[in-house]
């Protein structure tokens, strides 16, 4: 793998060599031992389909910074919202929110973290959960336009404008990575114990890598990518690159260009 490293870095790969190269690395991080510095490691605390599901989606919110931040925090706000997160988004008192307004992760905070429980709350007594509003508008070949019409029904109740920006929205030219980084979580069944597959009404081949910037620098290094930005027409031309490898489970390639960013320095 070496001699091969030291190739990518000098010769481009033709479709076969690449793939097989990003196959060994997925199966090299999506393994459990990757969920130990990562925030997955949070929604992986819980075994109800609901907690787990809040979980990753408040923990995937604030997945934006260092990642001992992102988990040291996340985990606070497990204990705010006294580490039963479904139980406390249905049945809180308005009482127990105060203590939601200590809470700051960077420009995440308590009024934030107050207005996410309310819009959950909305989500689960209005609409039947997470994963029923994503099903319900997951038509298409990708889940961009879904990820618009979650936000829609995530903010239909009254709230600050100013969290709003906290749900991406990809028909804005988002790369939307932290909520297509939730969706990998729910959607894939990796059978390796890393990504939780517990939805079932949403397919893994719509689903987009969660660019960022180690995923990006990695896939222009790879000829996967050309755009500079790591914006919504980058995450199609990634979109499109990877579904070649392999269009039932693309996603999967997030293991591989995570990985040889982050801990191999690729």
């Amino acid at each position: 793998m070496v001699l091969l490293f030291h190739k990518l870095t000098t010769v481009k790969l033709t479709k076969t060599e690449l793939k097989d190269f990003l196959d060994s690395k997925v199966l090299q991080y999506n393994n459990p031992a990757f969920i130990e510095s990562d925030p997955i490691q949070i929604p992986h605390q819980f075994t109800v389909k609901e907690d787990i599901e809040i979980a990753g989606f408040l923990t995937a919110t604030i997945a934006w910074g260092n990642r001992k931040s992102i988990i040291k925090n996340a985990k606070h706000l497990m204990n705010l919202l006294d580490d039963s997160p479904f139980d406390f988004i249905m049945n809180h008192q308005e009482t127990d929110l105060e203590k939601l307004h200590s809470f700051v992760h960077r420009t995440f905070n308590g009024d934030d973290a107050l207005q996410f429980v309310k819009s959950l709350q909305h989500i689960y007594k209005t609409h039947n959960g997470l994963e029923a509003v994503f099903a319900k508008y997951a038509k298409g070949k990708r889940l961009q336009s879904t990820i618009s019409q979650f936000k829609t029904t995530f903010f239909e109740i009254e709230h600050p404008t100013r969290t709003q920006k906290h749900v991406s929205d990809p028909l804005k030219n988002s790369a939307a990575k932290r909520i297509n980084m939730f969706l990998r979580w729910m959607v894939r069944n990796d059978l390796a114990g890393v990504d939780f597959g517990i939805w079932n009404q949403v397919s893994p081949a719509q689903l987009s890598c969660p660019l960022d910037v180690h995923s990006g620098n990695v896939a222009r290094k790879l000829g996967l990518l050309n755009r500079k930005q790591n914006d919504g027409k980058a995450l199609l031309e990634l979109d499109t690159a990877l579904r070649k490898l392999d269009a039932n489970d693309p996603v999967k390639y997030d293991f591989a260009l995570f990985g040889l960013g982050v801990f191999e320095g690729f």
